[in-house]
């Protein structure tokens, strides 16, 4: 119903509803014309005696079609229940005002929401109402009818959901991570309870609530923690410190804090900190600290101990830990035999560790041999149940302690004469024992001693970190290798071939990827991207950005708006220093004609049987997430051509530079027989083993090639 079909004014009629006055008219004509507002008057017979164009368009239908009918005739069954109990309560007297929300079905496609941060948001099918019913009286006071007034909120509500599916996010990394996170108000006091916190200190919420996380810090420590953290909660800088905190089992761990203040607009609103137990991390470095003043005078196992901690810092498998370990404790002590052993997950059974074979760059993980209870009479055994180093100096000092002679255990080195067992212990607890053995019987002094615990602690803790970058390496492999196509698509015009070749030296997985996928005009999408950084974090992002990737080209396939868009994504969702470059095609595959554009990826490839191969001389553009304005240019690969993407790893090494990368991939371009620039598959092999030979790969490499064979003779 619009304002042009004459209605009698709810409270004015006849004549004095011709007098309204200009003031009221205008104020009147502007609600039912120009309102954002859905506006109707209901009458005591609930039936909608007039509603402006607005709440017709909510509703789905003209505002002249809602004239005489009652609610049940305008909505669905269950919002029109929800919306004649809102009324009746109104006709009735009360309450004086009364809101509801209608959920209807949305009548007609609609375009997604640009602000909403996330591209994979499922498209709109509902409608949300906000409504609130106000009783209309006459002029003497006596109810008529009511009045609806009605905004559309589901765009609020898509966005709520998206904040509150990020703070689940947000909840589930932080109850996954082993950071213990707290919050407190502007002037440092304690806002929120932190329960992960008080697991670890057994504080009470009544405890935590009075005296916060200072309350369990060492009295040696606390007048400068708290000094620290009351001067940067004054300045509202950055909080980072170290401190020991009182456990609940009353002993002291060390912890790493970081807190930042959380601005909104000019104000800080609250604090976020993070502890970080570096319990073990302190107990090493205060190990190596008092051995190095211990052997002062012993240059020579000085010198052995800090080539085992560079040597260390580099070995990131426990296998390669364990080379080191053997390697370094033989020529120290001039044992004859070396062994490392873990326990279970159980602690019932050590388990004996092969060490990697040297030259083995495939950064394999452990390889067990014998295994055997920790309740058995053994050397290392003896040293893990009691916490200890284990000595026996001669067969009878051996039999003496264990009641037996321990040579028989390790058939291969039944010479064995003398025995060396260290518990390999991690924050004080074990994790299992380092084993030296020798021919003949010897006796270790005290100076050899001191040094063999300093070496045990080493390797304990760096066994730990091995063990923890071996997990989080199978977890971001699996991760990595999921995201990324089992297959290409076979198509008649086109030859796709592909290879992911990781920095196995290194071990630690990146963010390379690629993409291929049909939109639906047929035409092919493909994608080749890197994420800054390796591990976990890096191959997440990638997912990230993958996904985002093909929700926005789904929706607009054009390049420069895809990565417009990913721009957007990066700014709302990812730091400023995370590095992220994408290289974004969309073609024909009958014309091989199609537009490219590039977030600063290394330029393509172009291999022709006819002409010499070249890199794409267009402009890279800026990674994501940086200013700028996407471009894109038109882009073809002629009959018989191939255009190769690639990731940095192919062309950039410690040895080479990007440019120098770039003129080299030109020239083995240049070098590729015939029979292997028209078979993509082979080409990306041969750029792949060229390109990497003489150099040690410490980055991923990713190649993608698109090849458009020659038309049959």
């Amino acid at each position: 119903m619009s304002t042009g079909t004459p209605v009698p004014h709810p409270r004015v009629s006849g004549v004095e509803g011709q007098q309204m006055n200009a003031s009221d008219a205008a104020l009147y004509t502007a609600l039912m014309n120009e309102a954002p507002a859905g506006i109707a008057f209901f009458d005591a017979a609930r039936r909608c005696r007039r509603a402006n164009d607005a709440l017709g368009r909510l509703l789905g239908v003209a505002a002249r079609d809602l004239a005489e009918r009652r609610l049940a005739e305008i909505l669905p069954a269950e919002a029109a229940a929800a919306a004649e109990n809102a009324l009746g309560a109104v006709l009735a007297g009360e309450p004086a005002v009364t809101e509801t929300e209608l959920v209807l079905p949305v009548p007609e496609p609609r375009r997604p929401v640009p602000d909403v941060p996330s591209p994979a948001a499922p498209p709109v099918t509902e409608r949300i109402l906000a409504c609130t019913w106000l009783p209309a009286r006459d002029a003497d006071g006596a109810p008529i009818g009511a009045v609806l007034t009605a905004l559309d909120i589901t765009d609020r509500r898509r966005s709520e959901d998206v904040i509150r599916r990020k703070e689940e996010r947000y909840r589930s990394l932080v109850e996954a991570s082993s950071q213990i996170v707290w919050v407190a108000a502007p002037d440092g006091t304690v806002l929120d309870d932190a329960p992960e916190w008080r697991t670890v200190t057994g504080q009470t919420q009544a405890d935590y609530a009075e005296g916060g996380w200072l309350a369990v810090v060492h009295p040696e420590d606390r007048p400068r923690v708290e000094a620290l953290w009351r001067e940067c909660v004054g300045e509202n800088r950055v909080f980072e410190g170290s401190y020991r905190v009182r456990t609940r089992t009353g002993a002291f761990r060390h912890f790493d804090v970081r807190a930042v203040p959380i601005w909104r607009g000019g104000t800080v609103v609250e604090w976020v900190g993070a502890n970080l137990d570096v319990t073990g991390q302190r107990e090493a470095e205060e190990m190596r600290g008092r051995l190095t003043e211990q052997l002062s005078a012993a240059a020579l196992r000085t010198a052995r101990l800090q080539q085992a901690t560079s040597m260390l810092a580099e070995a990131l498998t426990v296998a390669q830990v364990v080379q080191v370990i053997t390697e370094v404790g033989r020529s120290a002590i001039g044992a004859d035999y070396s062994a490392v052993a873990l326990l279970d997950d159980a602690k019932a059974n050590l388990s004996i560790v092969e060490s990697s074979t040297p030259g083995d760059d495939t950064g394999e993980s452990t390889v067990l041999r014998e295994v055997f209870p920790v309740a058995d009479q053994t050397v290392m055994s003896v040293a893990v149940r009691e916490s200890r180093p284990f000595l026996a100096e001669h067969p009878n000092v051996l039999r003496l302690q264990l009641g037996r002679d321990e040579s028989g255990l390790f058939a291969r080195h039944a010479e064995e004469r003398a025995w060396v067992g260290l518990p390999l212990l991690a924050a004080g607890a074990a994790i299992g024992a380092l084993r030296f053995s020798f021919t003949r019987p010897r006796e270790i002094t005290d100076e050899e001693r001191v040094f063999l615990e300093a070496l045990a602690g080493q390797c304990a803790f760096a066994l730990e970190r091995a063990m923890l970058f071996e997990r989080e390496h199978r977890t971001a492999e699996q991760l990595q290798r999921s995201l990324l196509p089992s297959d290409l698509p076979q198509l008649p015009g086109m030859v796709l071939a592909a290879r992911y070749s990781p920095a196995t030296r290194h071990v630690q997985v990146g963010g390379d990827w690629y993409d291929v996928f049909k939109l639906p005009d047929d035409r092919l999408a493909i994608a080749v991207g890197d994420v800054m950084g390796k591990g976990v974090l890096a191959a997440a992002v990638m997912g990230r950005v993958r996904n985002a990737l093909r929700a926005l080209a789904l929706n607009d396939p054009r390049p420069a708006a895809v990565l417009s868009g990913l721009d957007r994504l990066f700014s709302a969702t990812e730091s400023e220093e995370q590095f992220t470059t994408v290289a974004y095609v969309v073609i024909d595959p009958e014309t091989g004609q199609g537009t490219f554009s590039n977030a600063g990826h290394p330029p393509p490839l172009i291999v022709s049987p006819h002409a010499p191969a070249r890199v794409d001389d267009v402009e890279p553009g800026t990674p994501l997430g940086w200013p700028s304005e996407r471009l894109q240019t038109s882009f073809s690969v002629e009959t018989g051509n191939t255009v190769v993407f690639y990731s940095d790893g192919l062309v950039e090494n410690r040895r080479r530079g990007v440019d120098a990368g770039l003129e080299e991939l030109v020239a083995v371009a240049e070098d590729a027989p015939p029979e292997v620039v028209g078979d993509p598959e082979r080409l990306v092999d041969f750029l792949v083993d060229r390109m990497l030979a003489g150099y040690e790969q410490v980055d991923d490499v990713t190649v993608l090639a698109l090849h458009v064979p020659p038309a049959p003779a």
